[in-house]
């Protein structure tokens, strides 16, 4: 896996007589292909890759206590869901903590599923004049690949989405299975052993129906307001815009470019096809409501056994 430093941002004032370095935060950037990166980059450096305030940036931050939270900005996702802390874009996805145990199998996930299958596809392909012309695909087929395949931050987000539904309803799988012989033994022999044991698994099992809650009440807002689902799709806006300096900038993706954010490359210009303004919401909405269903589900389980 690649490491890359960049340089930190200090405090350049002409009337402060000592720079000020800012501590870098390491970061995993995942890109349109899949591909992954790890950086040492400071906050300053981040927000202005992705486009978010520093506020935004405080919700990922791991030492401070911020609930559930999944917000639209005008270039990014800031997504705070349990241990997965992220910042999402058309074409980017940046992970925080990338080494912790319970990301990285979100990482492995997300390596396999960005890219486009057609770029897969393509590949795969031999290389030379022959293979070129066979990766030139007609309108038709184009519109069909572009059909089956949501935007890139969709994709994204139903990984992270995934990840997190499955992972709380693993942790419900095993409390059951530790509570069901903990109040049996209980019945059969009231002790003061037996009784505390019930009650650390029954605390730990309050801990986690709020940890729950939050998943379900944040996919649940989500969910109730159009407008915000729409600020989630991030290939309409950038497709849209007409900024000049996006349309300056380089078609191919650089590790070095500080703007990375603030443009869209042509597979992000291709997966938006279909995916309007008409039917954005009912495409995001469709995706929610489905994690939505399996959170709340595991969240009648944790009630049922409280």
């Amino acid at each position: 896996m690649a490491r890359a430093t960049l340089p930190s941002v200090v405090d350049t004032q002409p009337f402060n007589k000592k720079k000020v370095a800012v501590a870098s935060r390491q970061w995993m950037l995942l890109d349109l292909k899949g591909e992954s990166i790890v950086l040492e980059i400071d906050k300053y450096s981040i927000m202005h890759r992705v486009g978010i305030h520093a506020r935004d940036l405080r919700i990922l931050d791991p030492l401070l206590s911020y609930p559930s939270t999944i917000l639209g900005r005008e270039r990014a996702i800031v997504l705070n869901l349990e241990h997965i802390k992220a910042v999402i874009t058309a074409e980017e996805v940046f992970l925080r903590d990338p080494t912790n145990e319970n990301v990285i199998p979100i990482v492995e996930e997300l390596c396999r599923r960005l890219p486009m299958k057609r770029d897969i596809h393509n590949n795969n392909e031999p290389n030379g004049i022959e293979s070129l012309k066979l990766r030139i695909p007609s309108k038709s087929r184009l519109s069909q690949d572009i059909e089956e395949e949501p935007p890139f931050e969709f994709r994204a987000l139903e990984v992270v989405l995934e990840g997190i539904c499955s992972y709380l309803d693993a942790r419900t799988t095993e409390l059951e299975s530790a509570a069901y012989p903990a109040l049996d033994e209980l019945t059969s022999k009231i002790s003061s052993r037996n009784l505390d044991r019930v009650r650390k698994l029954k605390s730990r099992m309050t801990r986690l129906t709020a940890r729950v809650q939050k998943v379900r009440d944040e996919l649940g807002q989500l969910l109730d307001d159009d407008d915000d689902m729409a600020d989630l799709f991030l290939t309409r806006k950038l497709a849209g815009s007409s900024s000049p300096v996006a349309g300056s900038l380089p078609a191919h993706w650089a590790v070095g470019s500080p703007t990375i954010g603030s443009r869209i490359s042509r597979a992000s210009r291709a997966s938006l096809g279909t995916y309007t303004a008409d039917n954005d919401v009912e495409q995001l909405e469709m995706l929610l409501e489905a994690y939505f269903m399996q959170i709340d589900g595991t969240l009648n389980k944790l009630i049922a056994e409280l």
